[in-house]
Formats: C-alpha cells, structure tokens, sequence
C-alpha cells in the first residue's frame, strides 16, 4: 500500500472513529480551556505537605527541631546500622563503608565516607533521615538520626567530643574536612537557565508525522521496505 492510500485510509478511519464516539475538536478545544480545573484529585494539606518536605541545606535551613550525641548513637547504630555497615562502620559486603577513607579520593581506588568524602554535615542528617534504616525509612525520630549523625561524625574524628549535642541549631555549622572538594560545574551547557515564570508558552512545530515518512511499522514491526533478513 502506497503511502498517500495509508495517510488516506487512517485519517478515514479515525474521523470514522471520532464521530461514532461524538468527539468533536471544538469541545476538546472547551476542555482544555486554561485554568479550568480538572476535578483530579484536591489541595494537599499542610499537614501531607509537610511529610514531604524534609529537605535540609547544607546551611541547616530545613533541619527539624531535635538533638542527640555521639554517646545516644552509638547504641542506635549497633541495633539499627551495623548489621549492613559493620559495627566499626566498615561495611559489611557491598554496603558502604562509613569510616575512614582519609586521601584516598585522588587514588584509583577512593573511599568516600562521611569524614572523607561528604561536604556537608546535614546531608548525612538529611540521607539518614530520608532513606534509613534500608527497608525501614523514616521510621527513626529527629533525635535519633541527630544522634546517629552524631556519631558517624565521631568516629571520623569530626568532632572530638562524645558527649557533643548535635542539633538543629548547630548542624549547619559544622566543618567537613572535604567542605571545599566540590567546584561548580563550567560547563557550558551545565549553566542553569533564567526559569520562564510566566507566558512561557513558545509554541511546537511538527516537522514531520511517522505514517507521512513511512516509519510507522508494518505487520513484521519493521518500517516498509526494511528487512532485518
């Protein structure tokens, strides 16, 4: 079939399709008026809102209000982490080793743990409290993860105290010994771009319809003509 008689046969049958259905272009045209609302689902609450928004900066901005120490860690970690982190924080298998790794990130082999890799002290808090104990999210409390951050600070000799009160007040300023490891990226094409707030609308040009170009597969899958054989 050539392809003008299948651009013809299919644009036949789906106006065939749409009549038989009372579909017309102009009451699409009346659905997808802007600022219509859709009936889909209703407002999240503040309360489901704020389940979500456990995001902290590097600054400590977002920190939940909460405390622990080195000391209230360490009997966290041996029930909650060291069956997969090793109870020295040496990693057991392939879970990841959460102790030392001091100059080794320019070798062939880096070991990046929180006191030789990581920049910031609550993104540990953060990635704890967001995604641990593997298989049991966000099932610790706030002083829980402070004070299991709190101890993995410890033992990589980021703070030199055991009976240290990390929380949501101090967490943004403590200081990594990789704090400085990170650059920008200069890329080029990595620079962020002016986000478009509003009339951001620029329009989309078809250059080209699959069954126009002959691309759409045939009954054997493959574009007419083609053979695999």
């Amino acid at each position: 079939m050539s392809v003008l008689a299948k651009t013809l046969t299919r644009g036949v049958a789906a106006g065939a399709l749409a009549l038989g259905l009372g579909i017309s272009t102009a009451a699409i045209a009346d659905d997808l008026e802007p600022g219509k609302q859709y009936d889909l689902g209703r407002a999240a609450t503040a309360e489901e809102i704020a389940g979500w928004d456990i995001d902290v900066m590097p600054d400590g901005t977002g920190a939940p209000v909460g405390q622990g120490t080195p000391i209230e860690g360490e009997d966290i970690y041996l029930t909650q982490c060291a069956s997969c982190h090793g109870e020295f924080g040496e990693g057991m298998d392939r879970y990841p080793v959460l102790f030392g790794g001091e100059d080794t990130l320019a070798s062939h082999n880096p070991v990046k743990t929180p006191g030789s890799y990581w920049p910031y002290a609550s993104t540990l808090f953060d990635y704890i409290h967001r995604a641990m104990p593997f298989g049991q999210a966000q099932t610790l409390t706030n002083d829980q993860v402070y004070a299991l951050t709190a101890f993995l600070l410890y033992i990589n000799f980021v703070l030199d105290d055991d009976a240290f009160v990390l929380s949501n007040e101090n967490i943004g300023e403590i200081e990594m010994p990789n704090r400085d490891g990170f650059i920008p990226d200069d890329r080029p094409d990595a620079q962020p771009e002016t986000v478009c707030m509003s009339d951001c609308d620029v329009g989309t040009e078809v250059i080209g319809r699959a069954a126009i170009i002959d691309v759409t597969p045939d009954g054997d899958g493959q574009p007419e003509g083609i053979s695999l054989e």
